[in-house]
């Protein structure tokens, strides 16, 4: 499903270049829930971006569903998060003056689904992350992990093949994390989706299939589910 060869990412900070990623070579399989964990500043939201098509590496290949990456223009890669990349964001990114179900609605209507097959999709997602009391609620009457659910049943309204999600938990409570945290493991599990985590928290990280964790740019280990707990980076 993903594969990344030699990926390296560099910035310029004035006069002086920065290493985000340094030479990351991994396969992740269809169906498979990855977790990465690290420090800010580590590179695991560098890696997510690039996953993404939102930036592009220095150097090195990203391979998803066995088509190569490097010479996609930013048209393709659109259409490829429209139809095979759904995205959970720590900010949460609903947009403010549309309500709960229309923002749900909103992947599909880029896509150009039909009206009733739009509204058929979001009352199926608002069901399954128990936001259906909620629907006509727009961000600003919605907790932090309400926001959540309602982000997440956008990001995989339109069945995406690979869901990526940063820090979902980062903007809300220990105990809404864990809440949203079964659920992003459940909704893959049951939709098949290939699930790429990026967190600061060993507890979300082990709701992954396995653990990498990243420091300075590099993978440094990796962890089984059944490992236990990631230890201290």
């Amino acid at each position: 499903m993903v594969t990344l060869r030699h990926l390296c990412k560099s910035y310029a900070r004035g006069e002086t270049m920065v290493t985000a990623l340094q030479d990351v070579n991994l396969e992740i399989k269809h169906g498979e829930f990855c977790s990465f964990v690290g420090p800010s500043g580590c590179g695991k939201s560098t890696l997510l971006n690039l996953v993404a098509g939102l930036d592009m590496p220095t150097s090195g290949e990203i391979v998803l569903d066995g088509r190569s990456t490097t010479t996609l223009t930013s048209f393709e890669w659109t259409k490829i998060r429209r139809e095979t990349i759904g995205i959970v964001f720590q900010a949460f990114h609903l947009v403010y003056g549309l309500t709960a179900e229309e923002n749900i609605a909103l992947p599909l209507m880029l896509r150009g689904d039909q009206g009733r097959d739009i509204s058929t999709r979001v009352d199926e997602m608002l069901e399954r992350v128990g936001m259906t009391h909620r629907r006509q609620h727009r961000p600003a009457e919605l907790s932090g992990g309400e926001q959540q659910r309602v982000a997440i049943a956008r990001a995989l309204a339109h069945r995406p093949r690979l869901l990526l999600a940063d820090e979902p938990t980062g903007n809300i409570d220990s105990h809404q994390g864990a809440d949203i945290m079964a659920l992003i493991r459940g909704l893959a599990t049951s939709g098949g989706q290939t699930v790429l985590l990026v967190t600061h928290s060993s507890q979300a990280a082990q709701k992954g299939d396995y653990t990498w964790t990243i420091r300075d740019g590099q993978l440094i280990s990796r962890t089984p589910r059944e490992a236990g707990l990631v230890a201290s980076w």
